[in-house]
């Protein structure tokens, strides 16, 4: 997936919101205010593709077990947080659709009650 594909499918789920919190640099996607990836611009421009997803511990363990492209958050929690890389075609478009996917059900499942009864 290229980054308009990955933006647009981002945007699509319910609540979120793209933004720049930290410098105009990283595109920051978030459901209901509570952040669920990350990707650096200024490194994708120069061929360096990753997107950082929240993830269960349990399953960040065993995705980074079973592909060279996924290592712990850069800059974030590491047990909570991977890094994928996407620039040589290891993680395929429909992997990467449901490490997404996960990501945004991970964060709505830690909001409380009243946030996600805002989603429905």
């Amino acid at each position: 997936m290229n980054i308009e594909q990955i933006r647009d499918y981002c945007l699509k789920k319910n609540g979120t919101t793209e933004e720049f919190p930290f410098n105009p640099d990283t595109l920051v996607f978030k459901v209901l205010g509570k952040m669920y990836a990350l990707i650096a611009l200024d490194k994708w421009e120069i061929g360096e593709k990753a997107i950082n997803l929240k993830c269960d511990p349990e399953y960040a363990l065993e995705l980074r077990g079973e592909y060279d492209n996924i290592g712990p958050g850069f800059h974030l929690s590491k047990t909570h947080w991977n890094t994928v890389k996407l620039h040589d075609g290891e993680i395929s478009a429909s992997l990467l659709v449901s490490l997404i996917d996960h990501s945004y059900e991970m964060v709505v499942k830690g909001m409380p009650k009243k946030l996600k009864d805002q989603l429905n």
